[in-house]
């Protein structure tokens, strides 16, 4: 399902740090522990070890990166156990709008990122997501902020270092880096959802615990530490 390294265009190579800033949405649910989407489009030898109290869904639409700006969805499952001894945190499917970030995520961080086409319509206080790959729509969102609810400050780092680290399995090699984010953040409601399972896992039925839209972020991603 990865778009082949060997597939990639050149792109100018953009090494970490990265400073990023943008808006976007995290939904936060409840995977039953045989769901299919625990599982799916992880490295072999990571599955069926997945462990959580919620996995995440994120859309991000970032206005400025190290590689300039970009559109992202992205799933993370749950924790898995590394080599480090511990449990971490991994993204097991994610796309983006932009060859370059393609190639300098997987570079980086060993994020195994596939490049899609993303369409974002706004009605009002609505917004609508529709990612797709030649033609064949991998997933559809939308969403909508509670109303008068507050945004409420956050600083990633007041959680130390260990607790933000997320590991990523890929070319043969684990790499662990722990993204530092504040921001503002407002409750809002998931008003609907469609994946095509075989390119995204799939949620659809599984139990929503919260939906945030996330305002005027600041992120910074650090150099990746990379072992065996």
């Amino acid at each position: 399902m990865l778009q082949p390294d060997s597939s990639l265009p050149q792109v100018p190579l953009r090494p970490a740090p990265w400073d990023l800033r943008g808006s976007g949405w995290i939904v936060a649910v409840k995977l039953p522990a045989a769901d299919p989407a625990r599982d799916a489009f992880m490295p072999p030898e990571l599955a069926g070890q997945g462990r959580s109290l919620a996995s995440y869904l994120m859309y991000v639409d970032y206005a400025e990166s190290g590689c300039g700006p970009y559109r992202e969805l992205l799933f993370i499952p749950g924790a898995f156990p590394f080599g480090d001894g511990r449990r971490h945190l991994t993204i097991s499917r994610i796309l983006v709008s932009t060859w370059d970030s393609v190639v300098n995520g997987r570079n980086n961080w060993g994020i195994p990122k596939d490049r899609a086409d993303f369409e974002v319509r706004r009605e009002g206080r609505e917004e609508h997501v529709r990612v797709t790959s030649d033609g064949r729509e991998l997933c559809a969102l939308s969403f909508a902020p509670l109303r008068f609810a507050p945004p409420l400050p956050v600083h990633g780092a007041l959680l130390p270092a260990s607790l933000r680290t997320l590991a990523q399995r890929f070319r043969g090699k684990t790499w662990y880096y722990a993204p530092e984010a504040r921001g503002r953040v407002r409750p809002g409601r998931l008003l609907s959802w469609r994946f095509d399972s075989g390119l995204f896992p799939d949620l659809v039925g599984t139990a929503v615990v919260a939906a945030l839209k996330v305002e005027s972020f600041r992120l910074t991603f650090p150099v990746a530490r990379v072992g065996e």
